[in-house]
């Protein structure tokens, strides 16, 4: 089964090896839109866009209570390379929220009994059991310079593998820290034990801009994949050990 919609502004696909009653799909885009109406910078309505309104700390919902801690948890973790204050000084947390969410749709899926599926959202993965044949989950990374062209292919089983880079919304990550020229930098593929942490930390190591791969091969169960603006690739030292 295979079905994509259009949601965050990205198309969201999921893809199972058998069968799932069309309530459970549903109900697992149904998710992403809630998670859309309230983190989405560009609807006036969300809670996000209240917040930068002026909404006092003490009227935000749990839920935003807790994606700020894991925010500044983030923050911490990669020494101040994640944050989600933007220039314009607006609080911005989808670089954590998009790969949170795929991972609470990933055990949305699982809790209502669903073992073998992917959940693709705007190229950031989450893999889980089996692909088709029993065989692992096949996923390509593209050429940043030519996005019809397949440079890579990974094979996983119950992992994340989330790409940030310019390719499709230009130069939308900046480093906090100032200094680094993220020109340099145009794709940085990383897998990890799941999107959520692929994802967030894909988003870091990039705006360290060349540094970044030393970033994650020091993080204990990542792997990276980086190309820079020549079309050089540089890879941690286990990466090649998933490309078969």
């Amino acid at each position: 089964m295979e079905r994509t919609e259009l949601i965050m502004g990205m198309p969201i696909k999921i893809t199972t090896v058998t069968p799932v009653e069309t309530h459970i799909v549903d109900d697992v885009f149904e998710y992403f839109r809630a998670v859309d109406a309230r983190y989405s910078t560009y609807k006036p309505t969300s809670e996000i866009s209240r917040i930068n309104a002026g909404l006092p700390p003490d009227k935000w919902s749990d839920e935003m209570q807790e994606i700020m801690r894991l925010c500044e948890l983030t923050a911490k973790q990669t020494h101040g390379y994640f944050n989600i204050i933007r220039p314009d000084g607006q609080l911005d947390p989808s670089g954590l929220v998009k790969g949170w969410a795929i991972q609470r749709a990933a055990e949305l899926f699982k809790s209502k009994g669903v073992k073998n599926f992917s959940i693709d959202a705007g190229g950031d993965i989450q893999v889980c059991g089996n692909g088709p044949s029993d065989a692992e989950w096949r996923i390509g990374i593209r050429n940043p310079f030519d996005r019809t062209e397949v440079i890579k292919v990974v094979s996983v089983r119950n992992k994340g593998v989330a790409t940030s880079g310019t390719a499709i919304r230009g130069q939308h990550i900046y480093d906090p820290q100032g200094g680094k020229d993220l020109t340099n930098i145009v794709s940085l593929t990383i897998i990890g034990p799941d999107i959520y942490d692929a994802d967030r930390f894909a988003t870091a190591a990039f705006a360290m801009g060349q540094k970044g791969i030393s970033f994650i091969e020091a993080l204990k169960g990542f792997e990276g994949y980086m190309i820079d603006k020549n079309g050089i690739a540089t890879m941690t030292s286990a990466f090649e050990e998933y490309v078969r």
